[in-house]
C-alpha cells in the first residue's frame, strides 16, 4: 500500500471573510498535485494550512503521516515552499537570506543553493528587495530545494515565470519526483502546465472540494461533447454535467459510460483542466 503524503479529514478554517469547509482528501506519495480554483476559492488558504503557518479549527491535517503542533519542527525541516508573500529579509543579499535561514534546516546546502542561483541566472549578492516578482520566486525556488525538503508547496510561481523558464521549472519538478519519495503540490491557473505535469488534481470552489482524483480517472470519467445543440439534448439528461450554448452550436460535459454511444456528428474529446475548471465552475454558478 502505497503511503500517503498528505490526509485530511473533516478540515474546516474561518477567516474574517472566507473559510474552508469539511476538506477531506488523500493523496499518496511520489507524484504532483495540481491544486486548481478560481480567486477566492481557497488554494492559498490550504496551503499555509500545510506550512503551519495558520492552523484548521477543526479536523485533522497529516503530511507524510505527521500532524501540527507536535511534530511542527519535523515538518519545517521536510517542507519547502514558494509563495506569494515576502518570508525573506528584503535588505539581505540573495547569498545572506539563504545561509541566514538555511541555518534552519538540518540538510541546508549553501553550494547547492549557489549552484540552483547560477542555473536560474539569479546574482547572489543582489539586495532581496532590488529583485523581480519572477526573480524573488525563482529565489525561493532555489532555496527550497537546497534544504532538501520531501514535499514542495508552490503557490502560482509559473505565471510571473518567462515561457523559456517555466519550461526549465516545469521539468525541475518532474525530477524532483523521480524517485518516487518526493512530492509537490503545485496551485496554478496556467492549467496546461497541469495538463503537462500533474498527476492528481484537487479542485476547490468557495472553500469546498469540487474534484479530488487522478487525473487518468479524471479523464476516463468525462468527455467534452460539442456540436450541434439538438443533438447534444439528445444525450441521457442525467449524464450532463453543464451545457453551454454558442451562436452555432454548444458544447457540454457529461459524465463518460462505457455505453454511451455519441452522435458520429458530435465531436467528443478528453477534457483538459481548463474544461473542468470552466464547467463545473459554470454549473456551481448556474445552481
Amino acid at each position: 500500500m502505497e503511503s500517503q503524503i498528505l490526509t485530511l479529514s473533516g478540515v474546516t478554517k474561518r477567516l474574517e471573510n472566507f473559510s474552508l469547509k469539511n476538506l477531506s482528501f488523500s493523496f499518496p506519495c511520489g507524484y504532483i498535485i495540481g491544486l486548481i480554483g478560481t480567486n477566492g476559492s481557497g488554494k492559498t488558504t490550504l496551503l499555509h494550512l500545510l506550512s503551519g503557518l495558520y492552523r484548521q479549527d477543526e479536523g485533522s491535517v497529516q503530511i507524510n503521516g505527521k500532524s501540527y503542533p507536535q511534530d511542527e519542527k519535523t515538518l519545517h525541516d521536510e517542507l519547502g515552499f514558494v509563495f506569494q508573500e515576502q518570508l525573506f529579509d528584503r535588505h539581505k543579499t540573495l547569498s545572506e537570506n539563504a545561509g541566514f535561514y538555511g541555518k534552519y534546516y538540518s540538510s541546508y546546502s549553501q553550494s547547492e543553493f549557489l549552484s540552483y542561483c547560477r542555473d536560474f541566472e539569479l546574482q547572489t549578492e543582489s539586495r532581496y528587495r532590488t529583485l523581480s516578482k519572477g526573480e524573488e520566486l525563482k529565489f525561493q525556488f532555489a532555496f527550497a530545494l537546497a534544504h532538501h525538503p520531501n514535499l514542495l508547496l508552490l503557490d502560482e510561481p509559473t505565471a510571473n515565470f518567462d515561457p523559456q523558464f517555466r519550461s526549465r521549472f516545469l521539468k525541475c519538478l518532474k525530477d524532483f519526483i523521480s524517485d518516487g519519495k518526493h512530492s509537490i503540490v503545485l496551485a496554478t491557473h496556467l492549467t496546461a502546465d497541469l495538463d503537462r505535469i500533474a498527476d492528481y488534481l484537487l479542485f476547490l470552489e468557495n472553500g469546498r472540494i469540487l474534484l479530488a482524483d487522478d487525473m487518468e480517472s479524471i479523464r476516463e470519467k468525462y468527455r467534452i461533447v460539442t456540436g450541434e445543440s439538438y443533438k447534444i439534448k439528445l444525450l441521457p439528461a442525467e449524464l450532463v454535467i453543464h451545457t453551454q450554448a454558442g451562436e452555432f452550436g454548444a458544447r457540454a460535459i457529461v459524465r463518460h459510460r462505457h455505453w454511451l454511444k455519441y452522435d458520429k456528428e458530435l465531436a467528443v474529446a478528453l477534457p483538459t483542466v481548463e474544461d473542468l475548471m470552466y464547467f463545473f465552475t459554470k454549473r456551481r454558478h448556474k445552481k
